[in-house]
């Protein structure tokens, strides 16, 4: 018995190595990663999961509001690459206290209108915005359900899910693209995940021709909206602010540099 767990346990280490070693990547920052799945079937699974959310999470019908998200995210979205997205980004303002947003593969961006109350203004909306965009263009979805994948929820249930337009009730799956269906709120990234994004979307909303520096001033109002309740960071997946501030601040002379080489400087009004 015990020779034949040994054989099975060997077999599988043997196809979890094999199937690692060939899907390894590398992330924008030079990051190793492993990503299982094709872009392609990610984009479906981030299409179905915002069908599921725009079904059940209210959506703001303020016609100001709205113009002024999608005019922010047009301007985000046109300097990302085509390899990331080739068609028209669809943006929705969710009617939602949450001061949240986020992006999924597909070409999906979703705005919670709470943020509107703490990014005070459309360069902080894109400091959030690049931010969420960045995990799509770093291919975090796909490092996060391959990872799922291979701790147990096994790539044919991935597969099933899709072909049964169920992706929105799988926690493992949407819980990989970053997002909680069962709560209607979004669930964080890893800190290294949360980290990369930063350093993306610093970058992307600066060649935009958003104002980099706002990304710290977004930071100091999401400070002070928490009102002090952020757990320490050694117990939290995501990087405090006062690291993300710090980390922002050491590469911002690079965004500084994009910023006054951008051709356009939007004007997004609420």
């Amino acid at each position: 018995m015990n020779f034949t767990l040994n054989r099975f346990a060997l077999a599988s280490l043997t196809v979890i190595t094999t199937l690692t070693l060939s899907s390894c990547a590398t992330s924008p920052t030079g990051r190793k990663q492993v990503l299982l799945f094709p872009e392609s079937q990610l984009s479906e699974m981030g299409v179905q999961a915002f069908a599921g959310m725009k079904e059940n999470i209210k959506i703001s019908n303020k016609p100001v509001q709205n113009d002024y998200v999608q005019c922010i995210a047009d301007s985000i979205t046109a300097h990302v690459s085509k390899d990331v997205f080739a068609g028209v980004w669809e943006v929705v303002v969710f009617d939602d206290p949450q001061v949240n947003a986020f992006a999924l593969p597909g070409g999906k961006i979703g705005v919670y209108t709470g943020l509107l109350e703490v990014a005070v203004n459309q360069h902080q909306v894109a400091a959030v915005m690049g931010h969420e965009v960045g995990h799509v263009i770093a291919h975090h979805g796909n490092e996060r359900v391959s990872q799922s994948t291979l701790i147990g929820i096994g790539q044919e249930a991935v597969n099933v899910a899709l072909q049964t337009n169920e992706v929105a009730s799988s926690q493992l799956i949407m819980a990989g693209l970053g997002l909680g269906f069962q709560y209607g709120v979004t669930m964080p990234f890893g800190r290294k995940h949360e980290s990369e994004a930063d350093e993306i979307g610093l970058e992307l909303m600066a060649k935009a021709g958003f104002n980099p520096l706002e990304s710290v001033e977004l930071w100091k109002n999401m400070a002070k909206a928490s009102g002090g309740n952020t757990q320490p960071e050694f117990f939290s997946t995501h990087p405090s602010p006062e690291t993300r501030i710090e980390d922002l601040q050491a590469n911002m002379q690079a965004a500084l540099a994009s910023y006054k080489a951008a051709d356009k400087r939007p004007n997004c009004q609420k």
